[in-house]
């Protein structure tokens, strides 16, 4: 009897799986349809829990407005803390500000800085994710958790790996993200877990100026377009 019961829910299982393919293709038209339309954009991630009166909170919103101004748009995950300066930079500046929102138990909210139809609601974080990284032309990482660091590995290694072309992602802030580099220059090439030249991959700044001049240094040479 317990046998059959197992089974039982073992199929149930098995089919409400499958009715999950269709809301999970529902999410990618959507992302596909809205940002297809948006033209070019800087993504950045940053810490939820990051506050108004903190600094990264404050230099997440200047970098945002100098790459709105050179004609950029803006993309984040539509949430508060760095997410909010994000949006709130491009939102002074006058241009496009997207918001990828996730559906959380805790801290997700919309920020009232993305625009009206540019906010674009998430079950699903791999969905979520692929959006980032085919309509971004670089990824901006300010200080976070084990979100932001989700990103930005995953970035990474499909630049690595060649399963994308390759865009400027830029660390900002020296003091947060050295000892990250330190490791993995110390540990990762050392142990030839990574190749030398992978480091490259990653740019470290501390300022507005010089995200800029990375993302313009870049696209002198490449075609803004999808990444895949």
């Amino acid at each position: 009897m317990r046998s059959e019961s197992r089974h039982k829910n073992w199929n149930e299982i098995k089919t409400n799986d499958s009715w999950a393919i269709f809301k999970i293709m529902g999410e990618f038209v959507e992302g596909y349809e809205k940002l297809s339309r948006i033209g070019p954009c800087v993504s950045i991630f940053g810490s939820a829990r990051t506050k108004e009166n903190q600094k990264y909170y404050q230099l997440a919103e200047k970098i945002a407005q100098k790459i709105t101004e050179n004609g950029y748009g803006i993309i984040t995950g539509g949430g508060p803390g760095i997410m909010e300066a994000g949006n709130k930079g491009a939102h002074l500046a006058g241009g496009t500000s997207v918001g990828l929102n996730i559906d959380l138990p805790f801290e997700q909210h919309d920020n009232p800085f993305i625009d009206k139809d540019k906010s674009i609601d998430f079950d699903y974080f791999f969905v979520r994710k692929v959006m980032f990284v085919k309509y971004s032309q670089g990824f901006v990482v300010m200080p976070g958790g084990f979100g932001t660091l989700d990103e930005l590995f995953e970035a990474i290694t499909l630049i690595q790996t060649h399963k994308i072309d390759r865009f400027p992602i830029i660390l900002v802030g020296s003091d947060f993200w050295g000892g990250l580099l330190d490791w993995i220059k110390n540990t990762l090439i050392k142990e030839g877990n990574i190749s030398p030249e992978d480091i490259h991959l990653i740019n470290l700044v501390d300022t507005e100026d010089e995200v800029l001049e990375i993302l313009n240094t870049f696209y002198d040479e490449y075609n803004l377009s999808p990444n895949f």
